[in-house]
């Protein structure tokens, strides 16, 4: 990449003062501290002024294991260095680490496609409304794509040189996606999966096949190491083996209705569903006319289903008696309809997720369906998703104009495995693909790029 930023750079300073300037409008004008932010701030500053990990309560700070030590502890050393609270400050370092995104996204394209690819593919990234929303965000996004992008920079460059020190920097990015979000360990099965079929399709001629297997040995034991300290201080705090963050993100001993889950699991498609019905749960009502019409199969079905959520909205939240119900509900409905659940539910999950306008964290409607909010918030949303529609349609193009380029199938398993994975959660967010948005663009920039580099 020095090379080419040395024979551009006119071009590298414009995109650069481009994508700063697209950054610091959303962190001045759009800045987003959410209910989350707020949970990482506080873990944070517990840790500053207490040495505890743990989240604030009437009388004394609680050890936690709910969050990932990734993100408060960047949280931590800004509040060191700026001052409790300093949000801002935190998006300001964040827009630096989406610019070092962009710069690793354009080495991924230079590796797999040409030199040429690797300028469109950073000026995609770096006016990416996607990437820089969230570089004004106080959430882990932001650093789960930079390591993400690293890992796979990493990995591809040590398909093609061999050299153990990148699947060490790879292994490491690795560990870094795992200590900010628990999803990040997808990252690691997709890289062990292809170096996998990497060595079946080399065992008849042997060829570097002790290379790929260090390679993978490499790859997995630096990924898992920074999970040792964690891991360790969660069995002596809570006497448990946790080495990443609980599924439903509960504290210790506390009841999960995952009955509720279930049910949940059995209707549920689009985001405006979560916000209205599934983060409600615990301590809001929910109004029932705002399940879509798949929420029950029959009449009977949908009096059974308003009376569960009458009795819920009675003492906003779910016993487990009335959670046992919820699974008994969700039973009859897998039962009925197992294709539905296991197959079409999932694979509309995804779609939305990868589809909808990105706007969960802009003051646009949930429901842009219904066309009924401001203008220039209407505006916003169509633009949003017909770039995001771009994205995806471009990257399509790519994957079958770059389909003989060496490797590809390392970023094309990621995605895929991606997913799948996300079909499976009970709240289709937008958010969980960006991180797919690095091999996105590179996609985009394969559709695009005047020469690809020969096979």
């Amino acid at each position: 990449m020095r090379e080419i930023v040395r024979n551009s750079p006119r071009f590298f300073l414009l995109a650069l003062v481009g994508a700063l300037a697209l950054r610091l409008v959303f962190i001045l004008k759009l800045p987003a501290i959410t209910s989350d932010s707020l949970v990482y701030g506080d873990i944070a500053k517990n840790w500053l002024q207490h040495g505890i990990y743990g989240l604030s309560g009437i009388h004394e700070v609680s050890p936690t294991h709910i969050r990932l030590p990734g993100y408060p502890v960047f949280l931590a050393f800004v509040f060191a260095i700026f001052g409790v609270d300093h949000y801002r400050a935190a998006l300001v370092l964040q827009m630096f680490v989406d610019i070092g995104t962009c710069f690793l996204v354009a080495d991924i394209a230079r590796r797999l496609i040409s030199s040429q690819a690797a300028k469109i593919a950073f000026a995609l990234a770096a006016f990416c409304p996607f990437l820089a929303n969230y570089a004004g965000a106080a959430l882990s996004e932001t650093w789960e794509i930079f390591f993400t992008a690293l890992a796979l920079d990493f990995a591809l460059a040590g398909i093609a040189n061999s050299r153990s020190l990148h699947w060490i920097g790879c292994g490491f990015a690795v560990g870094g996606a795992i200590l900010l979000r628990p999803d990040g360990g997808l990252l690691l099965l997709a890289i062990e999966l292809y170096l996998g079929w990497l060595l079946l399709r080399r065992l008849a001629s042997r060829e570097d096949l002790a290379t790929i297997f260090n390679a993978a040995v490499i790859v997995c034991v630096c990924a898992l190491v920074p999970l040792g300290p964690w891991t360790l201080r969660n069995y002596r705090t809570f006497h448990e083996f946790q080495p990443v963050a609980p599924r439903y993100a509960n504290e210790e001993n506390t009841f999960v209705a995952l009955g509720f889950e279930r049910w949940v699991r059995t209707w549920i498609v689009d985001y405006a569903s979560t916000e209205e019905i599934y983060w409600s749960v615990p301590g809001s009502s929910i109004d029932a006319d705002q399940l879509p019409s798949r929420a029950f199969d029959s009449k009977q079905q949908k009096d059974e289903t308003e009376q569960l959520l009458d009795d819920y909205n009675r003492q906003l939240r779910v016993t487990p008696d009335l959670d046992k119900r919820f699974a008994e509900l969700a039973s009859e409905r897998i039962h009925d309809a197992p294709a539905r659940y296991y197959l079409w539910l999932p694979l509309l999950r995804i779609t939305d997720m990868w589809l909808r306008p990105r706007t969960e964290i802009l003051p646009c409607n949930t429901r842009w369906w219904e066309f009924d909010e401001e203008t220039r918030w209407l505006v916003l949303s169509m633009a949003l998703a017909i770039l995001n529609l771009f994205y995806i349609a471009a990257s399509l193009a790519g994957v079958v104009r770059a389909r003989h380029v060496p490797f590809l199938g390392l970023l094309l398993t990621f995605v895929l495995l991606r997913s799948a994975f996300l079909g499976t959660l009970e709240n289709p967010e937008t958010r969980y693909t960006l991180e797919c948005y690095p091999v996105v663009i590179v996609l985009v920039a394969a559709a695009f790029a005047p020469r690809m580099r020969e096979t």
